[in-house]
């Protein structure tokens, strides 16, 4: 989606490059089912998004230092630009998601957040101009058609208005990212910025915790999911360690070995994860309405992507980071 990579000959690390991003996006779907059994048992959202990104932040430093030696001056160089991202596609973007998901099934909110790729479209064409494709323009029509279905606005049923302003600030935020993501920092490695993204976003996030601004409830009571209740802090490990910090490792992993196109179209596995997570973990299913546009939405990313200019010729080096989306 942000492409900020060499795509060009992958070779024989196709097969590497493909399991690591599937292993990504299936961690990053499982986010929203986790975090929904904390809510149910009194967590606040900004208590799980601190907690996951500290945990995701310690997976990622010992990739983030070994990735910065002899650079350490980056990070003063870009602190702002990285408490930006930080506070806004990571920390922003996850207390939106986990915000909807209180509120509405994981599925719609997951899909009305990947409508992103639609919103960056825009956001190109209104601030630099850069006119869509007809490709493009068809892509993000079928995206906006497959949003009124997952919603179900055609047969006048209740919905969560609430929930739907969260999940589109969640789409704000994953559509942040990728507009940030795409802006080369010299001497900042894509793993690097995954890892300072995480530790800015929650100082960011402890410090509105600290002056009241940001409600921080934690319990011991036991959250319940489809296979009964568990401990309170499994939920929290499996968002810190394996949808936060193996994530973002498996998925900088596989845009190395895939490049950003092809490992950005692999990302949308997310969606299939997240709607089978809450199947599973929460007996939510999308009603056959939502699962169509869900597959409308689905199908206009990929058309969306198919209609995006090709990016311009980078040096080898370059890496790009993977889509956070949630999520």
């Amino acid at each position: 989606m942000a492409d900020v990579t060499n795509d060009a000959g992958v070779g024989g690390q196709l097969s590497a490059g493909l399991l690591f991003a599937i292993a990504s996006a299936t961690a990053f779907g499982l986010s929203g089912s986790l975090a929904r059994g904390l809510l149910d048992a009194g967590w606040s959202a900004g208590a799980i998004v601190l907690v996951r990104l500290s945990l995701g932040a310690l997976v990622v430093a010992p990739l983030a230092v070994r990735a910065l030696r002899g650079r350490w001056g980056a990070l003063r160089e870009h602190l702002g630009f990285i408490l930006l991202f930080g506070a806004l596609p990571v920390a922003g973007a996850q207390f939106s998601y986990f915000s909807a998901v209180r509120r509405m099934d994981v599925g719609p909110a997951l899909l009305i957040e990947y409508t992103a790729p639609a919103a960056v479209v825009v956001w190109l064409w209104l601030r630099r101009g850069e006119r869509p494709r007809p490709l493009t323009v068809a892509g993000a029509g079928l995206a906006a058609l497959g949003l009124v279905l997952v919603l179900d606005l055609l047969s006048g049923a209740d919905f969560a208005p609430l929930g739907v302003f969260w999940a589109l600030c969640a789409m704000v935020g994953c559509a942040s990212y990728f507009v940030l993501a795409a802006n080369e920092r010299p001497g900042l490695p894509p793993v690097a910025l995954a890892g300072a993204g995480l530790t800015a976003g929650a100082l960011v996030l402890g410090a509105l915790g600290l002056v009241g601004l940001l409600p921080m409830d934690a319990t011991t009571a036991s959250p319940s999911y489809a296979v009964g209740a568990v401990p309170w802090w499994l939920p929290l490990a499996g968002l810190g360690v394996v949808t936060a910090g193996f994530a973002y490792c498996t998925g900088i992993a596989a845009s190395r070995r895939l490049g950003s196109r092809l490992s950005s179209f692999v990302a949308l596995l997310e969606v299939v994860a997240g709607v089978t997570f809450a199947w599973l973990l929460l007996d939510q299913l999308p009603g056959p309405l939502q699962l169509a546009g869900g597959a409308l939405i689905v199908a206009g990313v990929i058309v969306v992507k198919l209609g995006e200019r090709a990016p311009a010729p980078r040096p080898a080096t370059l890496t790009t980071l993977r889509p956070v989306p949630d999520g």
